[in-house]
């Protein structure tokens, strides 16, 4: 195909029809859907939206062109410029590039989207492609410009990624602030998810072993330290089930750890210099369990250290606990989102991680001290508008709508039996009912798309 003819013929001021006849069907065809694979003006099922095309892959008794059945990718249309003439900014971070973004992902989230995995916004200027995964729509490139020179191969690299669909979704749990339950959260969000028959890896990335001590396990004889800085060493080796026995001596597997070991105490910084690139490995170690689990969820120490630069580094997206009574643990949330998830998505170049909206860990639904951490977020948002231009409120205050100021934060509510089940061995989760519907909620919220 000659690329750079049809970008030739595109006008510098075409409008989404233009786009929609004189790039998106060369663009369609080049990542190998024919034209009875692919249609236009897809319903999502959620009112009158629709997005510009769906495509699938024909079967040998279903056409997508005339079905429409289960769309595999769908492609959100801008034009370079508006009907009257104006441009249209798609370059990432504008706020035009936002409102796309955002259009894309409530089409990818709509009811009609379930079998959908990949998501493009595109203008023929810019492109950029986007992993869908139960609730979370992730970046799997940068939002790139497109050249004559360049377009080849970025076509080509969006192809290659399409072909090579990931089963799993990778979530760092963490704060910069202790005392926000960043271990518990993994441990019972891994077991909640679990019952809901998902397949969970859960990797034990801190130092003082935490995780892996409140499930009573033990590291193998290949150790993830020892991983960490021999590459011949197989990372498989490391994995531990954890198992539940019940009565009449059932033993259910609920799901694989990798457990920190007493190495990575030992861990300094010329340690960690050894390391083959750096906060880059441990995203390496966890490449062959990609299409085997359906989660992979790290934790992490508190600071901003190796072991948390890797599990940002090795994640999709971070999810961070938050108290509502704790001012700092809402101001380093703030720091994640602000500070360090760009620093991390700054050495990937390829779009990741994301971050997810924060939640509370631990409080009450409503009351005097909510509104007084209402009131501490608002001062936040504030903050990094004046400083940096930064736009937290959709990290805080996620239900926020145009016409609707809807300033709830997602809760996690308290109870006893999560610190004293511990003691147990056992995720709590597993050991009270209500604990379950409060996890659940928190993995229907962020994760689950049922």
């Amino acid at each position: 195909m000659d690329w750079s003819t049809v970008l030739a013929n595109i006008p510098p001021q075409a409008r989404e029809t233009d786009v929609c006849t004189q790039f998106v069907p060369y663009l369609l065809e080049a990542l190998g859907f024919g034209a009875m694979e692919r249609a236009g003006e897809f319903a999502t099922g959620a009112g009158s939206d629709c997005v510009d095309f769906a495509a699938r892959k024909n079967t040998a008794d279903d056409v997508f062109l005339f079905t429409k059945n289960a769309p595999f990718l769908m492609v959100e249309v801008k034009g370079r410029a508006t009907g009257a003439g104006s441009p249209i900014n798609l370059t990432e971070g504008s706020v035009q590039y936002v409102r796309t973004r955002e259009q894309l992902k409530r089409y990818l989230l709509a009811p009609n989207s379930k079998s959908v995995y990949w998501g493009i916004i595109t203008n023929a200027t810019h492109i950029q492609l986007f992993r869908h995964h139960g609730r979370v729509v992730i970046p799997a490139t940068k939002c790139i410009e497109i050249t004559s020179e360049n377009i080849e191969a970025v076509i080509s690299n969006i192809k290659k990624l399409i072909e090579y669909t990931i089963r799993s979704l990778s979530v760092c749990v963490y704060n910069n602030k202790g005392g926000v339950g960043k271990t518990t959260t993994t441990i019972n969000l891994a077991a909640t998810l679990a019952t809901q028959k998902k397949k969970v890896l859960l990797v034990d990335f801190d130092s003082q072993r935490d995780l892996t001590t409140s499930l009573g396990l033990q590291p193998n004889n290949i150790k993830l330290s020892e991983c960490l800085k021999n590459r011949a060493l197989d990372i498989r080796s490391t994995i531990v089930p954890y198992k539940l026995v019940q009565k009449a001596s059932k033993v259910y597997h609920i799901f694989d750890v990798i457990p920190a070991d007493l190495g990575m105490e030992a861990f300094t910084q010329d340690t960690q210099a050894r390391v083959q690139k750096a906060s880059a490995r441990l995203r390496d170690l966890l490449k062959p369990f990609i299409n085997e689990y359906d989660y992979i969820l790290i934790d992490c120490p508190t600071q901003w250290v190796f072991f948390s630069q890797s599990g940002l580094y090795a994640s999709d997206a971070v999810l961070i606990p938050t108290r509502h009574d704790d001012l700092s643990s809402l101001r380093n949330a703030a720091r994640v989102v602000q500070e360090f998830v760009p620093k991390v998505k700054e050495l990937r170049q390829d779009g990741g991680p994301i971050s997810l909206p924060i939640f509370f860990n631990g409080s009450p639904s409503g009351g005097r001290s909510i509104d007084l951490a209402r009131g501490e977020i608002e001062q936040i948002i504030r903050e990094g508008k004046t400083a940096s231009n930064f736009n937290l409120a959709p990290y805080f205050f996620p239900k926020i709508k145009p016409g609707d100021e809807n300033k709830t934060v997602f809760n996690l509510p308290d109870y006893a039996v999560v610190s004293s089940s511990a003691f147990a061995r056992v995720p709590a989760v597993l050991k009270n009912k209500k604990i379950h519907e409060y996890y659940l909620a928190l993995a229907r919220e962020y994760f689950l798309n049922d």
